[in-house]
């Protein structure tokens, strides 16, 4: 009879020791939220959600290129969204390079801006409205990764793309 209320012990233990576990588990896989004020500010008061989507990395994307082939890299690179397209580029950087665009005036609401390159090292990509980063990103090469942003109101984004070796870059800003 010792053994069974031993075994019963051990069994209540185990039982409590997983859903500790699940617990764990579960409160680490929830979203975040992050709200960016635009401090009183006239322009968008933008949002940042923790929807960012990591494409897999193709390891022969460490090579840049230039001319079609970076045009060909670009529309691969840059899956087709669903919503409307509103801005895109994409280019070569030198060493210790960066390069800055706008898009036109978007209007108020959620976008999916993807952002891509290829290299051998990383790229950095800060995508803001007026003084407030929207996307903050230090992408490694041969990767993709989509980011999704709120705009309140019609809005100007700003794109700076920049590196410390040889890479390609390509982003794109589309409706959802």
């Amino acid at each position: 009879m010792g053994s069974k209320a031993a075994g019963s012990v051990t069994s209540r233990r185990l039982a409590r020791a997983a859903v500790v576990l699940l617990l764990v588990l579960g409160s680490s896989l929830t979203a975040c939220e992050y709200t960016y004020d635009d401090d009183g500010r006239p322009g968008a008061s933008p949002t940042s959600t923790a929807g960012n989507v990591v494409l897999p990395p193709d390891p022969a994307l460490e090579e840049t290129v230039t001319g079609e082939a970076l045009e060909e890299w670009a529309k691969s690179a840059l899956p087709e969204s669903q919503g409307q397209s509103f801005y895109s580029s994409s280019g070569y950087l030198n060493p210790g390079e960066s390069k800055s665009e706008q898009t036109v005036q978007l209007p108020g609401g959620t976008y999916a801006v993807t952002l891509a390159c290829r290299g051998t090292r990383r790229v950095t990509f800060t995508v803001r409205v007026g003084d407030v980063d929207l996307v903050d990103l230090t992408l490694g090469c041969a990767n993709a990764r989509v980011s999704v942003v709120q705009l309140e109101t019609d809005a100007i984004l700003s794109i700076t793309v920049g590196s410390r070796s040889d890479a390609n870059f390509a982003y794109r800003v589309s409706r959802l």
